[in-house]
């Protein structure tokens, strides 16, 4: 059986270079010449682009798949570009729709694009705020290619993970003066500056650089070496600022082992952390399972296949495509690993939820584009067991670049696309969207009421981004939750403020809701925008709860972004209006209570 490797790098980092010298030699003399040999790649299928410095082509395709993703807002191909380790020279990677490149190094630095990374609007007039579900991970960047000054343009929005980079130079973050409406940086270093421009707003956890400069709304830094100077709500200085992270296990990540086989490196649990996982060339504390531990599903697998090789004890990899379910898919040992690349979108059209897990500890779900069917299945996930009383505080269940959509490619409709009942869970990054433009979009289109239902306590969420469902966007029931970042727009499209109007009588439904019921809970840097399409309509309040002394929220903004309709209040009955019309646009309140 091919076993787990846990703290193997660690003792050998330890032992005396003699040692070390002759165990290796003790080793290769032991295993027959076969084994030497490189192996083989697993069968990752054909949109999965393995690709190294000596690819022939090598620019050529690379650009044939963004002139395939670019336009493809909401088509269904999907591609993860793997890089081989080595330095590629004069290489330019723009990065389109569903499109996510990955290097396959033990570190960063082992794979070096010397070149150009770049997200380019999608809208006319420079405009990125439709720049979703594109990333970038495990690689250096160099960008002499860039947009000068050896600069590299990320002109991105929501659901854009970038993490494990390593930026050689600079970064901005939209293009010349248009709009991005981003974003996410975690374990990511930039040796230069970080200018996030006209960024609306942007999290950064566990990251590291030169200097930031750019605030507009809501910018939030959780566990960051040298955060901006200023403080929240200074304008130009809206800076939310935790000093460390408290706790976090960062992705998983596929990368290349020393004897050349496919693995994935299970990062361990982090308290209290500041700056990269990788920092000094090291490679990030945790486990490694070999790929021969993982089923590698690729799109016309069924869910029977699918739970059949969970049940077997397989951790799963998903390769980028559309999996069309039929019934929802069960996690249940404890450890398990699922894990997207290349945006890989599970549907189901009859009815089932797509994706449950027992209340075990231990689980990782990351990388999965979540689509809501034509028939409500009332949830699109859920993690744990409603009512459970099990903890699992010492290794929880953690959830990576998880993307749910309802409508938008076609018509949609679910109740609540995530709902979290197991205690402990920790959400590293999750956008949660009620399609407002694209197919099968109205109010009776896309119907669903909620984004992300929180039953489970102590449940930690980094990077909350829950926008257009048609009551409350959050509903958070549970005891001892922590929000770090939260942005949502509220629904574009009720018809008329009768249609929108909540069950106590209040003028629409508060973007973030805690129940009466919860006596500790704690959130920094809110941002709740209106952009009514249709006259008349207001919402009372951005954000509802307890007026308790363990219920803290700091750093709270609302903007009205059209000439109609208003934000009355930020937080219960506290804070100014928002008002499209007869007053300021924008209201911020910097702690409640």
């Amino acid at each position: 059986m091919p076993r787990n490797i846990d703290d193997d790098d660690a003792a050998r980092s330890r032992a005396p270079a003699a040692t070390l010298t002759a165990l290796l030699a003790a080793a290769a003399l032991a295993l027959p010449a076969q084994a030497l040999a490189r192996p083989d790649p697993p069968d990752f299928g054909p949109n999965v682009h393995v690709l190294q410095p000596s690819t022939p082509g090598l620019q050529q395709r690379i650009d044939a798949i963004y002139a395939a993703q670019q336009p493809n807002h909401f088509g269904p191909r999907r591609d993860a570009i793997l890089l081989m380790p080595g330095t590629y020279e004069n290489l330019r990677i723009p990065v389109g729709f569903y499109t996510q490149v990955l290097g396959l190094g033990r570190h960063p630095g082992d794979v070096h694009v010397v070149g150009d990374l770049r997200s380019t609007a999608f809208l006319d007039n420079d405009n990125a705020t439709q720049n979703f579900w594109r990333g970038a991970e495990n690689f250096a960047v160099t960008p002499t290619l860039g947009i000068g000054d050896n600069t590299m343009q990320w002109a991105v929005s929501q659901a854009i993970p970038f993490r494990r980079m390593h930026v050689r130079g600079n970064i901005r973050l939209n293009q010349k003066n248009g709009w991005s409406s981003g974003g996410w940086f975690s374990d990511v270093r930039v040796d230069g500056q970080v200018n996030s421009a006209t960024q609306q707003q942007w999290l950064s956890r566990n990251s590291e650089w030169a200097g930031w400069t750019g605030s507009n709304w809501n910018m939030v830094f959780v566990g960051v070496k040298q955060p901006p100077a200023g403080e929240f709500p200074t304008p130009g200085q809206r800076f939310t600022k935790i000093a460390k992270t408290p706790l976090v296990r960062e992705k998983p990540f596929l990368f290349i082992d020393r004897d050349g086989s496919y693995a994935v490196r299970v990062p361990s649990l982090r308290r209290d952390s500041v700056g990269v996982s990788w920092a000094n060339g090291q490679f990030t504390a945790g486990r490694t399972l070999p790929i021969a531990r993982f089923h590698i599903a690729r799109p016309g697998d069924t869910a029977a296949a699918l739970n059949a090789q969970l049940a077997a004890g397989k951790h799963l990899l998903f390769t980028p495509g559309e999996y069309l379910l039929t019934d929802t898919l069960h996690v249940t040992r404890p450890g398990t690993v699922v894990l997207g690349i290349g945006f890989p979108t599970l549907r189901s059209d009859n009815g089932a939820p797509l994706l449950k897990t027992a209340d075990v500890s231990g689980l990782t779900v990351a990388g999965l584009f979540l689509d809501a069917g034509a028939q409500d299945s009332g949830v699109l996930m859920a993690v744990g067991t409603p009512g459970s009383l099990r903890r699992h505080r010492a290794d929880p269940t953690v959830l990576h670049d998880l993307f749910f959509r309802v409508g938008g490619a076609a018509a949609g409709q679910v109740h609540t696309a995530l709902r979290i009942h197991a205690h402990d869970t920790l959400v590293d990054h999750t956008w949660i969207w009620r399609a407002d433009h694209g197919e099968g979009v109205s109010w009776t289109l896309n119907p669903s009421a909620h984004g992300l239902v929180v039953d489970g306590e102590d449940v930690t969420i980094y990077g909350l981004f829950v926008e257009h469902f048609q009551q409350e966007q959050v509903v958070w029931r549970g005891n001892g939750g922590r929000v770090y970042f939260y942005q949502s727009e509220i629904p574009y499209d009720p018809p008329t403020q009768p249609q929108w109007t909540n069950a106590a009588g209040g003028r629409g439904f508060a973007s973030y809701k805690v129940a009466d019921t919860v006596t500790r809970h704690q959130a920094w840097g809110l941002g709740v925008y209106s952009v009514f399409l249709q006259p008349d309509v207001v919402l009372d309040r951005a954000i509802e709860a307890p007026r308790h002394p363990g219920v803290r929220f700091e750093h709270m903004i609302t903007v009205c972004l059209v000439d109609k309709g208003s934000i009355e209040r930020v937080i219960n009955d506290a804070g100014d209006p928002a008002r499209c019309r007869g007053g300021s646009n924008t209201a911020t309140l910097k702690q409640y209570p």
